[in-house]
């Protein structure tokens, strides 16, 4: 199995001590953080800022992976890059050219990510699929913190990580998240998991602990997480 990619959702993290649970979780090993930018339009919660943005990049200089939960994404992309985004995702579902917009964050020197919705198949993005560095399944619908893993997904997870090998790109898994599903899935070919209260924030341990812990579940390991 390729190396475990572990994105920690910074909606979860508390605005008042943001620069102190960054440089923690950096400390830890984690690979990512997660932003969730959304509109009120798509879906119907408003998410993180740019001001948040900047707050990570600052404490940090590890990647950050962007969810942009906005109709029409082309119009922040380039603004998003500014501010310190590393990987945009975007969804197909919410923008009428999804392969310009694809293409566009690769030229600005970006990673480029599709997120794919629950009640998305496999089938409706294949097309653009040798556009992406990153595919980002929802295993949750999105815009909403704390839903329960919807396992209904786990057939169309297993055609999206056979494709990796094909187009090259990563698959990650958003939406409820606990330390039973990562290990599950990365035997399947998920290579990348976005962590939030149920796997990091909510552990009764520093992360400079929870994190290996982590890792070697997804490895087969028999520890506890």
């Amino acid at each position: 199995m390729q190396s475990l990619v572990l994105s920690v959702s910074a909606f979860y993290l508390p605005v008042d001590r943001i620069a102190e649970e960054v440089e923690a979780l950096d400390r830890a090993g984690v690979d990512l953080f997660h932003v969730d930018l959304m509109d009120g339009g798509f879906v119907g919660n408003l998410g993180m800022s740019m001001q948040d943005l900047d707050a990570i990049r600052r404490h940090t200089k590890r990647p950050i992976d962007v969810h942009m939960m906005v109709n029409d994404p082309a119009r922040y992309i380039g603004l998003a890059a500014e501010h310190g985004a590393d990987i945009l995702y975007v969804h197909a579902e919410a923008d009428r050219h999804p392969a310009a917009t694809l293409a566009a964050i690769r030229a600005l020197g970006c990673k480029s990510g599709l997120a794919v919705n629950p009640g998305t198949s496999f089938a409706q993005v294949e097309e653009l699929l040798p556009l992406c560095d990153y595919v980002l399944l929802m295993t949750v619908n999105p815009g909403f913190a704390g839903q329960s893993y919807l396992d209904f997904v786990e057939p169309k997870i297993k055609r999206f990580a056979a494709g990796q090998a094909r187009w090259g790109y990563t698959v990650m898994i958003d939406g409820g998240v606990t330390p039973a599903v990562i290990p599950r899935l990365a035997k399947q070919g998920v290579r990348g998991f976005i962590c939030g209260n149920r796997v990091l924030l909510e552990q009764q341990a520093p992360y400079d602990r929870i994190v290996p812990r982590i890792r070697a579940a997804a490895e087969g390991k028999a520890v506890s997480v």
